[in-house]
Parts: C-alpha cells; sequence; structure tokens
C-alpha cells in the first residue's frame, strides 16, 4: 500500500503525531532523508504509541508519566542517527538534536521559574486566604458558580489553567459538601473557564506560552482572542446556570491570614511577567531570560525573609534570657525560609515529561511524518479546515501536544489563522474532560463528584460555545485573516 498518497494514513500518522508534540525542527544544515516507509519510521511509531498507551495508563499503573517518554525519546533517536551514519552523514541527527535540547531549555527554564512562584504563593497560604474569603461570604449555590467560573477566566492568563482550575476547584469542594451535582456543574464551568481564559494570554496556557516564545503572534496581540473566549465561555455557563440550585450552603467560616510578605510575592510575580514581555517585545531576547531575572527577585526577597526570621527570632530569645518575657511568642518565624524549597516542589515529572515528548517529536519529525500530515492538514483540507479539526482533536489527545504539533509543522498561515489555531488548541480541550491538563486534574481532586460522563453530557452545550468563539473570532479579527 502507497502510505505517501493516503489521506486515511497520513490522518492516522497526524493523530498519534498530535499525542504528545512539541517544538518544531531547526533546519539541520545537510539532506534530510525520508524514513517513514522504512523499518526505522515504523518502528520509531511502535515505540512512540507504546510509550503514549503506558502514559495513558498512569491512573492504572502509578508508572510516572515521565518514564516512558524519555526512554522512548532515547531510543527513537537511536534509530535516527543510525539511519543517517549508514548514510554517511553524521551530522544531521546531532544538529537536530542538540536544536530540540534548545527548545526544551528555553521551555524548561519559563515553567520552572512560574511554578516556583506559584509554589511561594501557595506556602504563604495567598490560594487558601482566597478560597477561606469566598466560602464565608454567604453566596448562594448559583453566584458561586458564577463568581468560580469569572475568577477562574480572570486567573488563569496570570497563574496558568491547571493551577487556577484546582484552586476553584477546592472551593467549590468545601461549599458544595455532598451536593455531587452542584460540584459536577461548577467543576464543568471552571475547566471551560480555565481553558478559555488561558486562551488569549502568553501565559494562560503552555499551548499560548510556546506560540508566543516562536515569535509568531506578538504578546498584545494574544488579547484579539478576548472577546471570542468570553463568547466561549458565557454560552456554555449561562446554559448551566440554569441546572444550579439558588440555595445557600452551609459552611463554616475558617478565617485564613496569609503568612508574612504573602502580596510582595504577588507583585514580584507580576514584575517577573512584565520583564519577561520587556525583555522579548523592547530588548527581542527570548522571555525565559526574563523569567529568569525575575527569579532572582523572589530569591533576595526570601534571603530577607530568612534574615528578618533571624533577627526577630535572637530579639525573642533574648528576651526570654533577660526575663522580660516568659515565654516564646506565637509568631512566625522565617529564620528557615528557603527558596530552593520552593524550586524542589516543582513538577519535576511533568517538566521530565516535556523533555521526552519535545525529543520524540523532533525524531518523528525528522523521519519525516510531520511533513507528511502538515501537507495532508494544512494544503489539502485548507488551514480552516484543519484548525477548527485541531480543537476536536485537542479534546482527545490534549491540547498541549495538540499546539504543538502545529508548531513543528509550521504551516505558512496568516495571523488570523495563527490566532485561531491557539484558540481552537486551547477550548477545544473543554469539550472532553480528558482534553486539558486541568479537566485531567480536577477528575482526581473531585474524584466521585466530576466524571468524565457526568462531563460528556454536556458536551453539546460546550460545542456550542466552541463554534461560537471561532465564528466570532472570524467577526472582530477579519482583518488578520
Amino acid at each position: 500500500m502507497n502510505t505517501r498518497n493516503n489521506p486515511v494514513w497520513i490522518l492516522l500518522i497526524f493523530t498519534i503525531g498530535l499525542i504528545f508534540p512539541f517544538s518544531s525542527i531547526a533546519s539541520t544544515g545537510g539532506e534530510t532523508l525520508d524514513l517513514t516507509q522504512s523499518w526505522v519510521g515504523y518502528t520509531a511509531i511502535a515505540i512512540f504509541v507504546f510509550a503514549y498507551m503506558l502514559v495513558m495508563a498512569e491512573e492504572f499503573m502509578h508508572l510516572r508519566k515521565s518514564k516512558p517518554v524519555i526512554l522512548a525519546a532515547g531510543l527513537i533517536w537511536v534509530l535516527v542517527a543510525m539511519a543517517y551514519t549508514q548514510h554517511g552523514d553524521t551530522h544531521t541527527a546531532e544538529i537536530a538534536i542538540r536544536h530540540n535540547i534548545l527548545e526544551y531549555a528555553e521551555l524548561f527554564l519559563f515553567l520552572l521559574v512560574a511554578m516556583t512562584y506559584i509554589n511561594a504563593m501557595e506556602e504563604r497560604l495567598v490560594f487558601d486566604a482566597l478560597k477561606s474569603w469566598l466560602v464565608s461570604k454567604g453566596f448562594t449555590l448559583r453566584q458561586l458558580f458564577w463568581i468560580t467560573g469569572i475568577i477562574a477566566f480572570f486567573l488563569s492568563p496570570i497563574a496558568d489553567n491547571l493551577t487556577t482550575a484546582l484552586l476553584m476547584c477546592a472551593v467549590v469542594m468545601s461549599v458544595g459538601g455532598e451536593n455531587r451535582k452542584f460540584i459536577m456543574l461548577a467543576c464543568i464551568n471552571i475547566v471551560v473557564a480555565a481553558n478559555a481564559g488561558g486562551a488569549f494570554s502568553p501565559f494562560g496556557d503552555i499551548t499560548t506560552l510556546m506560540v508566543w516564545q516562536k515569535g509568531l503572534i506578538d504578546f498584545g496581540t494574544f488579547f484579539t482572542l478576548f472577546i471570542p473566549s468570553v463568547v466561549n465561555y458565557v454560552i456554555p455557563a449561562t446554559i448551566m446556570s440554569f441546572a444550579v440550585s439558588t440555595d445557600k450552603p452551609d459552611v463554616k467560616d475558617e478565617a485564613v491570614e496569609m503568612k508574612k510578605g504573602a502580596m510582595v510575592i504577588v507583585g514580584l510575580f507580576v514584575l517577573t511577567i512584565i520583564t519577561a514581555v520587556s525583555f522579548h517585545n523592547f530588548l527581542h531576547l527570548p522571555p525565559v531570560a526574563g523569567m529568569m531575572t525575575g527569579l532572582s527577585y523572589l530569591m533576595f526577597f526570601a534571603y530577607y525573609l530568612k534574615k528578618s526570621g533571624n533577627g526577630a527570632k535572637k530579639a525573642q530569645l533574648k528576651a526570654l534570657e533577660d526575663g522580660s518575657v516568659s515565654a516564646l511568642s506565637d509568631t512566625i518565624f522565617e529564620s528557615d525560609y528557603e527558596i530552593f524549597d520552593k524550586v524542589k516542589k516543582a513538577e519535576w515529572d511533568t517538566l521530565f515529561f516535556f523533555y521526552g515528548v519535545i525529543l520524540c517529536v523532533g525524531g518523528l519529525g525528522l523521519i519525516g511524518y510531520l511533513s507528511m500530515a502538515s501537507e495532508f492538514m494544512y494544503v489539502d483540507l485548507g488551514p480552516t479546515t484543519a484548525n477548527v479539526m485541531v480543537g476536536f482533536l485537542s479534546a482527545i489527545v490534549d491540547n498541549i501536544p495538540v499546539m504543538f504539533a502545529i508548531l513543528t509543522m509550521n504551516p505558512e498561515m496568516s495571523q488570523g489563522q495563527w490566532l485561531l489555531a491557539t484558540l481552537t488548541a486551547g477550548v477545544g480541550g473543554s469539550m472532553l474532560s480528558i482534553g486539558s491538563a486541568a479537566g485531567v486534574a480536577l477528575m482526581g481532586q473531585a474524584r466521585g463528584y466530576y466524571t468524565f460522563f457526568g462531563h460528556l453530557k454536556w458536551l453539546p452545550v460546550i460545542a456550542l460555545g466552541y463554534a461560537a468563539s471561532i465564528y466570532v473570532h472570524f467577526l472582530v479579527n477579519a482583518a488578520r485573516f
């Protein structure tokens, strides 16, 4: 069978390649080989699919998702390097893998800084204080449905959609109690809101972050997706809200006070984002350089917390020795505050998982599979059809790898089409609970309350918002096509 011209086979390869792709392939400086119909290509696909199956079975096998993809990446590149070496080329594979490692390094450091800040804010009880405030205000269930959704929509562009969804789900679980229907609807609403909010900000999702770092869309241009994102969230939220009770929940009022320096850390995080944007827009440096500079802000503030904690502790010990006080106060000293503890608590499994998928896709791209898929999707079908399909694919195989499959292919498209791809990859994952990191995380956090089939019941409503957001994007951003 001639797989080269078989659309069904190409679509299958594209779908497999969408499972976890991440980065684009550099110009290798040499002639690339077409290995798509060789034993090397078939073996690489088999290794990749098997690794993905292990990732999918993580919940049942308790095998960290980073382990199979890192092994798969190594095996795929061994196959690629062997094939090129047999043809007398000892440089092309090396140049390509070095480029992929550079791509990963930028993503790794950027996410590491963001995760460190989030962990620092969590340790300072910033998120717990927000949750406590919401719970204590006596809102009705329907009001909380809207409040948690709206906060998720506007917080996800800053704190990322996964963190936002987990925070809002904690609020919903606190006030929902045993009200399974409310928790289910509120979780669906949070997933849709977090994904929609993340779609119009470079910081809202890893998909938008990579598009921005590639320089395909300027920082400010992402915000032209704000209105389509609002439409994507508001339509399903409005329809679902009629199924939410107007009763008031019976909850305990437990005040949470943020620790010393909490709001300073929030301010430093905002300043770090401004630094990253400024590095990119005004100095034409990679955003990751700005993020790493911003990490130093947090490091110096952590040093201040540690030293001030030491000083306060010594003063109280001296007072205790002098007899001016009979016991140490309940003051929380920061003498043991260590910034690298926050770094250690980063999602290392996720960060190493990204390494595996970036190199897996780099190998498959050098073999030639992604160029086949690109030709079929963006030439034969056309960019609009392809980008609308991307949203549905992202609901099945997660929006992050779908977006980076497009970046790997790097088809020639107008800015309006790149924005469309960003929008559909971001919000398309909301159609199924497994379509985004936010949905998968909430299925674990609200286990038994928020389920795959419970989310599936509202698929037509979410799909209506998806279609409406695409229409509105063509309407308000027509000049960009």
